[in-house]
């Protein structure tokens, strides 16, 4: 989310809050419409900690999977440029045309497929320079002692690779289910409304500006962070972005200079097949 929209969201909610509380106030008796403040502070102790725990169960939960899906593009970016190495064991006929293939493979990852995510529409749909490098993985048949240890090695580089990106995909199409969406907005709600009956004609207007806008504004701002966790693909502050793929490209291309300079992929700069 961009930084200055959160920013805006936390400012204008919090002067509504604000501007509620303050028009109830006029109306409101001297002392708040509670009789008994220390048991109306009680039941609010309740609904703040049912809050709190339910808030930190889903940030845990939300945060987990943040940083898997960010662990899990550092690992596929690595994975590849292993496999570009392994490639190079492989018989000389298939060398280039899998090196090409996993350029594109990086290319996609951090130009088509990083959109893809960034918009929500990923899907299931698989990598296409996935399903083009399996294809020309079969038409190998390796040989030399080297060659059948490459081919070996490439399997369980490929099993890694696949790995790596479910847990980067995982966490493009978001883990809090909707129900806790429902429970924590109600539960936010059912709070703004309880603060309401704090207002006080007899307390000055500033106090109780300020106990209404700290804790609309700190709700509001958990919430917020929930959204950003619970979607991490995207240009603004903290937004994960497809710097680890982008390192590797750079890796692979200074490696491929000395072995395969006259290598040309079968790609644009996005990973789309030319």
């Amino acid at each position: 989310m961009n930084i200055f929209l959160a920013i805006a969201i936390v400012v204008v909610t919090t002067g509504i809050a604000i501007t509620m509380m303050l028009v109830v106030r006029r109306h409101a008796p001297d002392g708040s419409y509670f009789n008994d403040g220390d048991r109306a502070a009680g039941v609010f102790g309740v609904l703040a900690t049912g809050f709190a725990v339910l808030l930190g169960f889903v940030v845990f939960l939300a945060f987990t999977s943040y940083d898997a899906a960010r662990a899990g593009a550092e690992t596929e970016a690595r994975v590849v440029a292993q496999q570009v190495e392994t490639a190079q064991l492989f018989p000389p006929d298939v060398v280039e045309t899998l090196t090409g293939e996993l350029v594109c493979y990086a290319r996609s990852v951090a130009g088509v497929q990083w959109q893809r995510m960034e918009n929500g529409t990923i899907g299931e749909d698989l990598n296409p320079w996935s399903v083009k490098l399996f294809q020309t993985l079969r038409g190998v048949d390796p040989q030399t002692p080297s060659q059948q240890a490459a081919y070996s090695k490439w399997l369980d580089e490929r099993s890694d690779r696949e790995g790596a990106r479910d847990d980067r995909i995982h966490g493009a199409i978001g883990v809090i289910p909707v129900p806790l969406w429902i429970v924590l907005f109600f539960t936010s709600f059912m709070i703004f409304v309880y603060m309401l009956f704090f207002a006080d004609s007899g307390e000055r207007a500033v106090v109780q500006a300020l106990l209404m806008g700290t804790v609309v504004s700190v709700i509001v701002s958990m919430l917020l962070l929930l959204q950003f966790l619970n979607n991490p693909f995207h240009e603004g502050i903290g937004g994960l972005r497809p710097d680890a793929m982008e390192r590797t490209l750079i890796v692979i291309d200074q490696e491929l200079q000395s072995n395969l300079p006259t290598l040309r992929a079968p790609c644009d700069d996005a990973g789309n097949a030319t």
